[in-house]
């Protein structure tokens, strides 16, 4: 089976991170410090937060990073619930079952019970471990003020990293707890050389536009691009990678329930389109903005007029906006479809 990319050529220190200077700067500093607070990253999707803390940590612990670095996807908790729960094999003692159905107690005191052992067990090897908290907008209010008071009680044996798109889903009391560190997009003349050095290593031909056709479809997301260099590779199958490959391979790489979700939503079908945007959400782990630029791509090969389409688009860009200081993705996305028919 073959690496995924993103992985094998992930920075695993912090100068090796793309972009994000003042991040890094800061970080950098913090480490040398020896004095590190709560941290709250915030930044748009893929734009180098989970990356960061993992370097963060391997420069923090060495070869012990993995014995005082724990990762929470805060989505997975309240957006799957207690089919998530039993299907993670770190809980099993704290559910005692495989069963959703036989779990009774609520996912909100599940959380607390969870995040609370693990920040109250001390580190054997360092002064304190860190847990990283994904997604932090998906934490209900009742959620944010119970990991307040952990942070609080905690705060000499564990530090806490909260990562989030949307930091204004943060109650204020958890935003004052850390100190905030901004992520972005990478620019081109960053990328490019990254993307490069992938090529070299994976002994791949490009013709001279492929990787500004790549950089041109990224529009700065690193993850992105380097997982459309290699979905280009695989297509390309040893030979040259051209535009048109890549093109096709973004295409190809478009998941068929986009495709399905925009034929509910054309035919009126809302039952449908609900149970479609729950799969691509849990069962698929797509972000709002995700469905979002996949139902631009499906409009523009589905063959409606152009006034149609431009018209969709508009509510497309719309429901992005609106995106940004949304509390439910799902509501939002719902909401969307609703206006097709």
């Amino acid at each position: 089976m073959q690496d995924l990319w993103t992985l094998k050529y992930r920075a695993d220190a912090l100068e090796g991170l793309l972009g994000n200077e003042h991040a890094v700067r800061t970080l950098s500093e913090l480490v040398q410090s020896g004095t590190l607070p709560h941290l709250i990253f915030y930044g748009p999707d893929n734009s180098g937060k989970t990356t960061a803390s993992l370097a963060l940590v391997r420069q923090l612990y060495g070869d012990t990073w993995k014995n005082n670095f724990v990762y929470f996807n805060a989505s997975d908790f309240f957006d799957q619930g207690k089919r998530y729960l039993v299907r993670d094999k770190r809980f099993v003692r704290f559910i005692g079952t495989d069963d959703p159905k036989k779990i009774y107690k609520s996912v909100i005191d599940i959380f607390k019970e969870i995040i609370n052992e693990y920040a109250g067990i001390a580190s054997i090897d360092a002064d304190y471990k860190i847990i990283y908290v994904d997604n932090a907008e998906s934490l209900r209010s009742d959620a944010q003020h119970a990991l307040r008071r952990i942070m609080e009680k905690y705060s000499e044996t564990c530090r806490f990293i909260l990562s989030t798109t949307r930091p204004s889903k943060l109650i204020s009391p958890l935003r004052s707890r850390g100190l905030q560190v901004f992520f972005t997009y990478v620019p081109d003349f960053l990328l490019k050389p990254h993307l490069e050095r992938i090529a070299l290593a994976e002994k791949l031909k490009l013709s001279g536009g492929a990787l500004d056709a790549i950089l041109y479809l990224a529009k700065g997301n690193v993850a992105r691009a380097v997982q459309t260099l290699q979905l280009a590779a695989l297509r390309a199958d040893g030979a040259e990678i051209t535009e048109e490959i890549v093109y096709e391979a973004t295409m190809k790489g478009r998941d068929e329930i986009v495709d399905e979700l925009l034929d509910a939503a054309l035919a009126g079908e809302f039952s449908r389109g609900r149970q479609l945007i729950d799969k691509m959400i849990i069962e698929k782990g797509l972000s709002g903005t995700d469905i979002l630029e996949g139902l631009s791509e499906a409009l523009i090969d589905s063959g409606e007029t152009d006034a149609d389409v431009a018209r969709y688009i508009i509510k497309i860009s719309e429901t992005d906006s609106r995106l940004t200081d949304a509390a439910s993705e799902r509501i939002q996305l719902e909401k969307l479809i609703s206006t097709f028919s």
